[in-house]
This record gives C-alpha cells, sequence and structure tokens, in this order.
C-alpha cells in the first residue's frame, strides 16, 4: 500500500527536534514535507498567510511566545484551521497538559522518548496513521 504523502507542521523551537524529525522521516523513507515554525506565534502567521495549509500539525508545548495550549485555542477558534489534525510531540508528562490538550481537542499526545529508536517508531507509527486517513483538503 502506497502511503500519501503528507505536509507537516512542525511547531518547535529546539533545533536539533527539528532536524530529529526531518532525519527519522529520510530514515523511514517517507516523502512528507517538514515546513517550520519557531514558536505559536509564527505558526498562526504561517497558517493565515493564505498558503497551502499543512496536513497535520506536531506541535511542542514549552515555547516561548505562545506556548502550545493556548496556539492550540487559538487555532480551534478559527473555522478553517480548527479541523487540521492536531498531535502534541512533547516531554511533558504533566498530567495537566495532558488533559488541558484533550480538552480543547487535540488528535494525539506522543511523548518523546529518550531511546532514538523508540522515537523513529513512534514517528513512523503517527505518520503512517495519518498518510491513510482521510483528510479534509484545502
Amino acid at each position: 500500500m502506497k502511503l500519501k504523502s503528507l505536509t507537516v507542521l512542525l511547531i518547535e523551537d529546539d533545533q536539533i527536534e527539528v532536524m530529529k524529525l526531518k532525519r527519522s522521516i529520510k530514515q523511514l523513507g517517507h516523502t512528507h514535507k517538514v515546513v517550520e515554525a519557531k514558536n505559536g506565534e509564527d505558526a498562526l502567521q504561517q497558517l493565515t498567510s493564505g498558503n497551502v495549509l499543512p496536513d497535520i500539525i506536531l506541535l511542542d508545548l514549552n515555547m516561548p511566545k505562545i506556548n502550545g495550549i493556548e496556539f492550540l485555542k487559538i487555532l480551534k477558534e478559527d473555522a478553517k484551521l480548527r479541523y487540521i489534525p492536531t498531535v502534541i510531540l512533547t516531554t511533558s508528562e504533566n498530567r495537566t497538559d495532558l488533559l488541558a490538550c484533550y480538552e480543547v481537542g487535540i488528535a494525539g499526545y506522543i511523548l518523546k522518548p529518550l531511546k532514538y529508536e523508540d522515537y523513529l517508531k513512534k514517528i513512523d507509527c503517527t505518520l503512517q496513521y495519518w498518510s491513510v486517513n482521510e483528510l479534509i483538503s484545502n
């Protein structure tokens, strides 16, 4: 089965994490396009600029300016953007964060594992899942 190639908006302020995701996608042999945003403010500018919308958003919670939960609330209030599946990719094991994210309406919550092999498996599963999902086209 051929997987659909996704446009992934990665909202992450740590450049090492950005490189890790890109390296993982390449290593896994996926053809997904990664668009970067350094924080929620930057992401909102990209999303409202009228360019092509991503198929999925991978969102870190702990960021400067607008944190992940604040970003989610703004995203879900927008009639056009609210339908983009948003998956949290974070180190936060805080149950309050987890509940707040699901309350706002996320598509998933993934903890970044310490071992790269475990990270690779989680990214592979996540992207394969969304590659076979019926997504709302722009």
